[in-house]
């Protein structure tokens, strides 16, 4: 079989949407500048398309047009290497997701322990936020609530009191176990997000066990500036919210 064909075959068998590069097809082609050069083809032809510099994939045709792959398509390569987890799809990637806004942003957010500077990938900027937690898989839907947490002021199309009954609502739906999983994650984050944390589990009734790790874990000096207002977070001004 001729390698063209080879390669064909293979992303004939590939899902819509999935993002590849070259070394998807070393297993069959060992010849990478010709793997390379039949992809560019492809992609004059107009059977894949080209997301950015040695990246592919095959796009799902509708009547609007051709589709972009989805947000952890696009920087999988971000978030996972060699089957170890080092990253999560965060801020303004999963607001609309957590019902914070009804914005569709192509600016995509990654959590990691690392810091790294912003990236462009076609009309998508990528940017990385440092996440002081170890991640994992069980822990990512907390780390996510939290960065929400941390970044209320900039979630776009919402305002910080509208942006708050969502996180209340979400904190809500929070078994108590994870209520207390949240709040061991959030020791590690700033004092302004422990104490919003802390007010929210307040106002929802959280149990006092898990709201006093946080209450102890603050000064009784500082004051915290969240726009936030007392008809919305009525616990506010007990955890220095101003």
């Amino acid at each position: 079989m001729k390698i063209v064909d080879i390669i064909e075959d293979k992303i004939n068998r590939l899902p819509t949407n999935y993002v590849f590069t070259y070394s998807d097809f070393n297993k069959e082609v060992e010849a990478k500048n010709s793997i390379i050069k039949i992809l560019n083809k492809l992609v004059t032809t107009k059977k894949i398309a080209k997301l950015s510099k040695g990246k592919f994939y095959k796009p799902q045709k509708t009547p609007f047009g051709l589709l972009k792959p989805p947000a952890y398509q696009i920087v999988k390569d971000f978030i996972e290497q060699n089957g170890k987890l080092i990253g999560y799809l965060t801020g303004y990637s999963v607001y609309n997701d957590l019902g914070l806004t009804t914005q569709i942003s192509n600016q995509i957010q990654i959590g990691t322990n690392k810091y790294r500077h912003a990236v462009k990938r076609e009309n998508y900027t990528i940017s990385f936020i440092v996440q002081p937690n170890k991640i994992t898989k069980d822990n990512i839907v907390s780390l996510r609530i939290l960065d929400a947490v941390r970044f209320i002021k900039a979630i776009p199309a919402t305002t910080p009191d509208e942006a708050c009954i969502r996180l209340k609502e979400i904190f809500r739906e929070l078994t108590p176990e994870k209520q207390q999983t949240l709040v061991n994650l959030a020791l590690k984050y700033t004092d302004s997000v422990r104490a919003l944390c802390g007010a929210i589990l307040e106002d929802i009734n959280a149990d006092e066990v898990v709201t006093a790790k946080l209450k102890n874990s603050l000064n009784n000096i500082t004051d915290y500036k969240i726009p936030i207002s007392e008809t919305v977070l009525p616990a506010k001004t007990k955890w220095r919210i101003k």
